[in-house]
């Protein structure tokens, strides 16, 4: 389904608060089966929003880069992970993470929402928003962070509230 990002963020505004209250409650005491509630609501996540519609996290978010990543990319792209450090990242030293120079994404083009570089994405981007990840517990503080800038996220969320609230 068709992602309205307006829509989207009046929801993030009306029950965000609520939704991480109910994440940091998972957080402290996780019921059974979390991770198989997590893998029986995706399907239906991902029924309900189209990434292609979306791209909010390409617009507003940075992957992390492994080293791997930046090799990998790197030697698509002809340079040495040096020159596309320089190029294209930027250090955060209080993370120790390389991450994007430029948002929204310099390889997410505009008009049709799609990764110019998908084949070959950070392993950050081919993972995210890592909603059926084993042991959801040790990604709380992910999702807590992307309820407000992914709709999967988000519904999934609302979805396990719901459920188990």
């Amino acid at each position: 389904m068709k992602v309205n990002l307006n829509s989207f963020k009046q929801k993030v505004k009306r029950n965000g608060k609520q939704l991480k209250s109910f994440l940091t409650k998972l957080d402290k005491r996780a019921p059974k089966g979390l991770d198989n509630l997590a893998e029986m609501l995706s399907p239906t996540v991902w029924q309900e929003v189209d990434c292609l519609s979306c791209a909010n996290c390409c617009k507003t978010m940075s992957p992390t880069f492994t080293s791997t990543d930046v090799k990998r990319i790197s030697a698509h792209f002809k340079m040495t992970p040096a020159a596309f450090k320089e190029k294209y990242l930027e250090y955060d030293k209080k993370d120790k993470d390389w991450l994007n120079k430029l948002q929204p994404c310099q390889w997410l083009n505009l008009k049709d929402n799609k990764c110019s570089i998908y084949e070959i994405r950070p392993s950050d981007c081919a993972g995210f928003p890592h909603l059926t990840k084993k042991k959801m517990t040790e990604y709380i503080h992910v999702h807590k962070q992307n309820i407000e800038y992914c709709p999967a996220t988000y519904k999934m969320v609302e979805k396990m509230n719901d459920l188990i609230g």
